[in-house]
């Protein structure tokens, strides 16, 4: 069958922004590949829905590499005549190029922190006798690869810091390789564990093994096929996969997580199962009974084990407390539950970490970071005082420390290192990074706008300092709003780049995530899903109504349910915006649960399986309510032929459809990436390469030549 030609006629049209402004180079489109559109028919409950481009989901067909090469040829002659492209490269590459060292912890008799010179493609594992003192490589995992596309996506240390465990990701794929090394002289064991997703190794406190989880291997496509009954495993060191032990599964509910975690003292050992993104529950058993037993049941309520000590789990919970709380059970007696830190009323209780004999438990006040010390019984021992305001990480480490070591960024600071004395409270510069450029020419407000229903919602605004707000300035909106994902301050080279030439960054904080507790989730979930985009509508509005910016000037951007975001409130307001970056998104919402792990969404989205649920996914799925006719803004879809969690037939039948409907002259344009997934552990080249296609696009479509930077 053909599927797709390229149009006779070779119509050259100008984006529509680019054609209005003089000084800007007016830019040649090629056709779009004319994509053959079948005739599949679904019908749900009645309502038969067309799916034309279903023939792009089989990502192994011919058909479909074809259309994705040409697609890519497209967009590529599109971006290689923007004239600063080439510019902004090199600015990027300059942004980016500094040293980023992490937090050291301490396992065994050394300390590890990661460390990139500035353009390594993947951070190397560096280790140290003393924080401070000149160290040594312990892991490059740039060697995995010829080309940076082998990343780390988790690693873990034997108790004793003898063994150290790292899951390898080839080219951004959600399946990893479980490896081992011995600490002692950086050799690589014999161990290899294969077929592992969304687990890494959880070492058992005798350091002869460890317990991880997997799926079996793939029947059809390793990156499509639907996944099922996960299992946990028990590997002991030495031996072959094949011998490890299986320690749980459930044959009747094939679409559950599970995960172990071990008591550190070994005398118990529970396992976490969830049927979702949202909502668990625990097993439990000691490690000398043969069955597991429910010791708090799912799946209504969020639990996660913090501590197991003197037979009490500690765990935060949202049961009964929208802002979570940290309980204790006593595994003898499990109807005896007593609270240890109570729900904040304000604020949310975002984690609890343990080191050196305390809790230090992690809030979020409306999405900025703040610390309180406990101790085991829930006394307050003092509230941390914090460098600056922004996103703290790695209040966490061995009940041994005396200190620890953590990290605080914000929008225009890359993180930063301290030194945190556990006794005294006191914190210390340890590291600051060193960049190409000045923090105290910007500045970040907080601002809070009204959504559709009333409801107040934050949003971080980022910009040069002296901006007018005269409605002229560029700006980029970006959000996520779903599965409980709170957006902090956080540090981007992109962000630097963008506010330099004027531009005004801007991240809201819309309902979906729980930067407000779970009942700021519940609002953006489910029924309540168009709550979400009515928010991201909102914060457009406000940033055009307060004259931070205009419709002509305003880029969106979001990534995976945040593409769903950007492509769902693209098509509700096409007017509202000049640029779009739906990035590796959710798009067809009616079958996103049948490839790979997609079903676990479905407590976040419903399905389209249920009568009621599929009324009102229906309503919002992007793929589903583009309109032929409409003058949809300036496009660029982007996502990676190896994204097996979102999997890249959601964009190219997002694409396809929107150039088949586009009325106007702006471009509708796909980047599909090669070797790559849905994100993590993309080496420094290729989001590099990203970046800077992304943002000549926003500047070429908003009418705004990218200026280079006087040094």
């Amino acid at each position: 069958m053909k599927y797709f030609s390229y149009k006779v006629a070779v119509l050259l049209a100008a984006a529509a922004v680019a054609a209005s402004c003089s000084n800007m180079k007016q830019i040649k489109l090629l056709p779009y590949p004319e994509t053959e559109r079948g005739d599949v028919v679904d019908n749900y409950f009645g309502t038969e829905v067309p799916d034309p481009y279903r023939w792009l989901e089989d990502d192994n067909s011919e058909a479909t590499a074809a259309w994705v090469a040409a697609e890519n040829a497209v967009t590529q002659d599109y971006l290689s005549q923007i004239p600063f492209r080439g510019a902004i490269r090199e600015r990027l590459t300059e942004l980016w190029n500094y040293p980023k060292e992490g937090a050291p912890a301490k396992h065994g008799d050394w300390w590890y922190y990661s460390c990139n010179d500035g353009l390594q493609n993947q951070s190397v594992i560096w280790r140290t006798k003393e924080p401070g003192a000149p160290g040594e490589v312990f892991l490059d995992p740039n060697t995995l690869s010829d080309d940076g596309t082998v990343a780390l996506a988790a690693m873990s240390f034997s108790k004793d810091g003898r063994w150290f465990a790292y899951s390898a990701a080839a080219s951004g794929s959600d399946w990893v390789e479980i490896r081992v090394m011995d600490t002692a002289d950086k050799s690589l064991t014999a161990d290899r564990i294969n077929w592992v997703k969304f687990s890494g190794a959880r070492w058992a406190p005798d350091s002869k093994g460890f317990y991880y989880s997997a799926y079996d291997a793939p029947k059809k496509s390793a990156y499509s096929s639907k996944n099922e009954f996960q299992k946990v495993y028990y590997h002991e060191l030495g031996t072959p996969q094949s011998a490890d032990k299986l320690v749980y599964e459930d044959k009747a509910h094939p679409l559950r997580y599970f995960s172990a975690v071990p008591s550190e003292d070994g005398k118990w050992l529970f396992i976490v199962g969830s049927e979702g993104t949202s909502g668990s529950e625990i097993l439990y058993k000691k490690v000398s009974e043969p069955k597991f037993r429910t010791l708090l049941p799912g799946f209504k309520a969020d639990y996660m084990p913090v501590d197991c000590k003197d037979d009490q789990l500690y765990y935060v919970t949202n049961e009964d407390a929208s802002n979570y709380a940290l309980m204790k059970i006593d595994l003898n007696r499990p109807s005896r539950i007593e609270t240890v830190i109570p729900e904040d009323g304000k604020s949310l209780l975002d984690g609890v970490g343990t080191a050196g004999g305390y809790l230090f438990a992690s809030y979020l006040e409306d999405a900025q970071s703040r610390i309180r010390q406990y101790d085991y019984d829930g006394r307050l021992m003092r509230t941390v005082e914090l460098p600056a305001i922004g996103t703290v990480g790695g209040f966490d480490g061995e009940k041994e420390d005396a200190e620890l070591y953590y990290t605080l960024t914000n929008y225009t600071s890359p993180a930063t290192v301290y030194k945190y004395d556990i006794a005294s409270g006191a914190s210390t510069l340890y590291k600051a990074p060193e960049v190409k450029f000045d923090p105290a020419q910007f500045t970040t407000e907080q601002v809070f706008f009204t959504s559709k229903d009333g409801t107040e919602v934050p949003m971080f605004i980022t910009y040069r300092k002296g901006l007018k707000r005269d409605g002229k300035n560029p700006c980029l909106l970006y959000a996520y709003g779903g599965f409980q994902i709170n957006l902090t301050p956080g540090f981007t080279p992109t962000t630097i780049l963008f506010v330099e030439q004027g531009g005004i960054y801007c991240e809201a904080n819309l309902r979906g995530g729980s930067e407000y507790g779970e009942a700021w989730h519940k609002a953006g979930m489910l029924e309540n899903k168009q709550n979400v985009f009515d928010d991201f509508i909102a914060a457009a509005e406000y940033l055009v109504a307060e004259k931070y910016t205009s419709s002509d000037k305003l880029a969106i951007r979001g990534g995976s349910n945040g593409g769903l975001l950007v492509g769902a409130c693209e098509v509700q307001r096409p007017d509202l915006y000049a640029v779009c970056f739906p990035a590796v998104g959710v798009m067809d919402m009616l079958r996103y649960h049948k490839f790979t792990i997609g079903w676990g969404w479905a407590v976040e989205y419903g399905s389209s399986d249920n009568e009621e649920q599929f009324s009102y996914i229906y309503k919002y799925s992007p793929l589903h309510n583009i309109k032929e006719g409409v003058k949809y803004p300036a496009t660029l879809v982007t996502t990676a032929d190896h994204d097996d969690r979102v999997v890249p037939a959601h964009s190219f039948k997002f694409a396809a459809a929107m150039q088949h409907a586009q009325a106007g002259d702006a471009p509708i344009l796909i980047r599909i990436e090669s070797k790559a997934g849905h994100g993590a552990g993309k080496p420094t080249s290729k989001r590099i390469d990203e970046a800077t296609d992304q943002y000549a696009f926003l500047f070429q479509n908003i009418g705004v030549p990218y200026k280079v930077v006087k040094k």
